[in-house]
């Protein structure tokens, strides 16, 4: 793009020979007392289409024009300013096809007020202008999807500064986008909430990687929660250098509580099946709530997520189903077991786990409640696995189902108590038991001033 200084009028200096050669297109034209083009070259006649510059030299400049309202304007301009500089038309070449063209000329008026007339550099600017109009189009396309796509859309620099976000976001916070730019996560959500979001942020700057479907509860202006998907990327320039982010959050508290719904239909439909059991089975009803709670606990002590605590309570409901198949008078029998009514007793976990292996489930629910009676050092039943055969899932259940059924009563036995489960633990962790889940076991009856919780209260509702 050609730019000439034209303040004074010796500044025009170049030959039209010279211009020629370059590609610049220039010309003279006079304004008074007839408005006619003075010279013009070869390479401004080339852009209009014409053969030669005296094709030029027969028109006036103002049919050149696309609009004459442009051209009215142009005139209007020069004559009052005396210069203009790159000025934007759309001109018409000889076959009528379009041209667009940036014009810079000064007004030249000689001494004696005659003659006066335009000097000036016309320059096509067509290509330029249909890339302009090419990215309008895009950047109005991006804009319309980011506005009408039902998820909060938004970018931040490198400081995690929003710099762009979507009418749905801003709509949010009953705010205009532009009002968002410029602040950050701390100017919408609590402390730590937007610290965990910064964190998450610098995290995708600092690695290049992004975080996919992130849930997350966020707290809306009206004082709610609401739970979310959160998706980042980072954002990279065309030196490939990473110069912020970008983020796209889905809002999915319907589907979150239809979930949770449908979860809870789950448990109680397990409970329904604990009644069956209590029906067969006093003594084995409320064993697997109780199991399923310290599990429960236990689990959380070690920071699993969700999910994981989730399927660890489902094999603790489920893990004594099979004994739904033993006959009454062995269940229920008061006194010592013979070594044949014992080993049918224990047939319970193999026969769950037949009952459970023919379905899918997306975690390892048949293999934890299978395992639940194995030890470390390979003495448990009903195949006598060890060490890291035995899953961590079913480490825990070991160990609660312990914990519950020494400090509740049993048919052919009385409770044994607190103490005595304690003291099983202790004298075998790292033989029969998991030590890292034993300490936790015991810190958290340690919290709990070594009350046996799970006696008084209801596992939680999912």
């Amino acid at each position: 793009m050609v730019k000439q200084n034209l303040n004074r009028k010796d500044d025009f200096q170049l030959t039209f020979q010279a211009a020629d050669r370059l590609g610049i297109c220039l010309f003279k034209y006079r304004l008074s007392p007839k408005e006619r083009f003075i010279s013009v070259n070869t390479a401004l006649a080339r852009i209009l289409g014409y053969s030669s510059a005296k094709d030029v030299l027969k028109k006036p400049l103002k049919s050149f024009f696309n609009d004459q309202k442009d051209a009215q304007e142009f005139f209007s301009i020069i004559k009052k300013k005396k210069r203009l500089r790159f000025y934007e038309a759309l001109f018409k070449k000889k076959d009528k096809k379009d041209v667009w063209v940036a014009i810079t000329a000064h007004l030249i008026k000689p001494r004696d007020n005659h003659n006066t007339y335009i000097e000036g550099v016309l320059e096509d600017i067509t290509t330029h202008k249909q890339l302009e109009q090419e990215f309008f189009f895009e950047k109005q396309l991006f804009q319309n999807l980011l506005d009408n796509l039902p998820d909060a859309v938004y970018f931040k620099d490198k400081k995690n500064r929003l710099i762009r976000v979507n009418r749905f976001y801003a709509d949010g916070f009953k705010m205009k986008p532009e009002e968002i730019v410029g602040k950050t996560d701390f100017d919408f959500f609590p402390k730590d909430q937007a610290q965990e979001m910064f964190n998450d942020d610098t995290y995708v700057l600092k690695t290049g990687k992004p975080i996919i479907g992130k849930i997350e509860r966020t707290l809306l202006p009206n004082g709610t929660y609401n739970c979310v998907t959160t998706t980042k990327i980072p954002v990279i320039n065309k030196d490939g250098e990473i110069v912020g982010t970008m983020g796209i959050t889905r809002d999915i508290t319907a589907y979150d509580q239809l979930e949770k719904n449908r979860l809870n239909m789950v448990m109680n439909s397990l409970r329904v099946l604990d009644k069956v059991l209590e029906i067969r089975d006093p003594y084995t009803f409320g064993h697997t709530h109780r199991v399923s709670m310290i599990a429960e606990r236990i689990a959380k002590e070690l920071g699993w997520d969700e999910d994981r605590i989730l399927e660890l309570r489902m094999s603790a409901e489920l893990h004594d189903i099979g004994k739904i198949l033993i006959p009454l008078e062995i269940l229920n029998k008061p006194g010592k077991l013979s070594e044949l009514e014992l080993k049918m007793i224990q047939e319970h976990v193999k026969k769950c786990y037949e009952m459970l292996k023919p379905h899918s489930f997306p975690f390892p629910l048949p293999e934890a409640i299978y395992q639940h009676h194995e030890r470390l050092d390979g003495n448990g039943y009903p195949r006598g696995i060890s060490g890291n055969k035995i899953i961590p899932e079913a480490r825990i259940l070991a160990i609660s189902d312990v914990l519950e059924a020494m400090t509740y009563h049993r048919p052919y036995r009385a409770a044994l108590g607190l103490n005595s489960a304690i003291k099983e633990l202790k004298e075998n962790a790292g033989l029969k038991y998991d030590s890292k889940i034993v300490n936790v076991a015991l810190k958290i009856l340690q919290d709990n001033n070594y009350t046996p919780f799970w006696l008084n209260e209801e596992p939680a509702n999912s």
